[in-house]
């Protein structure tokens, strides 16, 4: 049977290619869920640390298994004096996306495990998921204070990750509000199905390369501003407005002219983020303890506009690069910490494709010339 261009599905747009049991936006309840749990739910009521269990594990841990888990990621935290050497090298210009890939990249080097690729053992690549969970922070940090020429601040074990990142960056642990306000986004941000970097580090797994080839292919798909970049964009785009009052004309001027808007829209989502109403409430906190309510004020006007004219919903960047901004953090730090995040959704899914593992190779519908003939160079003039 003949394909014609109008059955191809350009982006995979509505193509379902494999099935999961990790999360789902369930539609009933326009939410979306990790192994069933509505993520406001977790976001409220649990800690980062126990949602990567889950992530993980297809359930919330007990008491004894939180301990157990928190205990081996503390343990893995530090990094070799050799990443630090190499971290201090890097161009002080380098974007952190850069920075942070190739540091998991060098951490795939200095792991033994990974020197047969296709050896796939459930526990050795979970302890790689570990491993990364707990120095993927490390680095970031590390690179963050190395490009201000700053020495890098080693971590502490009795903190959680997000008190911790907070003290590896900037040496301190700021108010309760927004370090929860930091744990919150981290939630958010942990997973959620085939999105364009998960994807790709299922397809680099389906090869059977290595966990850190498939974690270094997702952060480089990250990277780009229609995925993880976007929630530096929004914090770029509501610098350049800088005033509540000016927001609405620059809003509508940027429909008129066509731009592209970062910050809303989702493929997933038709009737707005579930995530949103979360991310935005815990960042209003933050700009409390900060006193400073101009971001989320411009964002309020942006919104308001979008939805009037377009009907168009903000997604979770939206509310997250303000918050982050408030937090202390650079606007090239967002998508790191994006990374922090999604490597337990990249962990979850590289182990789950491994385990019913079958090569990710589509096929194309191919439009260019019919067959030629070569004709020698000396008879094409």
């Amino acid at each position: 049977m003949t394909q014609t261009t109008s059955d191809i599905k350009r982006g995979l747009e509505g193509v379902v290619v494999d099935t999961t049991s990790i999360s789902k936006v369930m539609p009933d309840i326009n939410s979306l869920t990790y192994h069933g749990y509505p993520v406001q739910d977790l976001a409220d009521l649990c800690s980062f640390e126990e949602v990567a269990y889950l992530i993980w594990n297809g359930d919330l841990p007990t008491k004894a298994q939180l301990e157990t888990f928190i205990k081996a990621e503390r343990s893995k935290r530090g990094i070799s004096n050799c990443l630090l050497n190499v971290i201090k090298t890097f161009p002080k210009k380098a974007h952190p996306m850069d920075t942070i890939r190739t540091g998991v990249s060098f951490l795939g080097m200095e792991d033994p495990t990974s020197v047969d690729p296709g050896n796939h053992i459930e526990t050795d690549d979970r302890e790689k998921a570990m491993q990364l969970l707990a120095k993927i922070p490390t680095l970031i940090a590390a690179d963050f204070r190395c490009r201000k020429g700053l020495d890098p601040i080693a971590p502490k074990p009795e903190l959680s990750i997000a008190e911790n990142f907070f003290h590896m960056c900037f040496g301190e642990v700021p108010h309760a509000q927004v370090v929860k306000a930091f744990d919150v986004s981290l939630i958010l941000y942990a997973e959620h199905g085939f999105n364009a970097s998960t994807f790709t580090t299922r397809v680099v797994s389906s090869t059977l390369s290595d966990f850190y080839s498939a974690v270094t292919a997702g952060i480089g798909s990250l990277k780009g501003p229609l995925h993880g970049g976007a929630n530096e964009q929004v914090m770029h785009m509501l610098k350049e407005i800088d005033d509540p009052a000016k927001a609405k004309d620059w809003m509508l001027t940027a429909l008129k002219e066509k731009r592209k808007i970062m910050g809303f829209g989702h493929r997933v989502y038709k009737s707005g983020d579930s995530r949103v109403p979360t991310m935005k409430k815990y960042g209003l906190k933050v700009a409390e303890v900060k006193g400073d309510k101009k971001w989320f004020a411009i964002s309020d006007e942006l919104q308001a506009v979008m939805l009037k004219e377009k009907n168009i919903h903000p997604n979770l960047d939206f509310p997250a690069g303000p918050a982050y901004y408030l937090m202390g953090f650079d606007i090239d730090l967002f998508t790191p910490i994006f990374v922090m995040s999604r490597i337990t959704g990249w962990s979850a899914h590289i182990l789950e494709q491994i385990k019913n593992n079958r090569l990710i190779r589509p096929l194309s519908q191919y439009i260019g010339s019919k067959e030629r003939k070569v004709v020698p160079i000396s008879n094409r003039g």
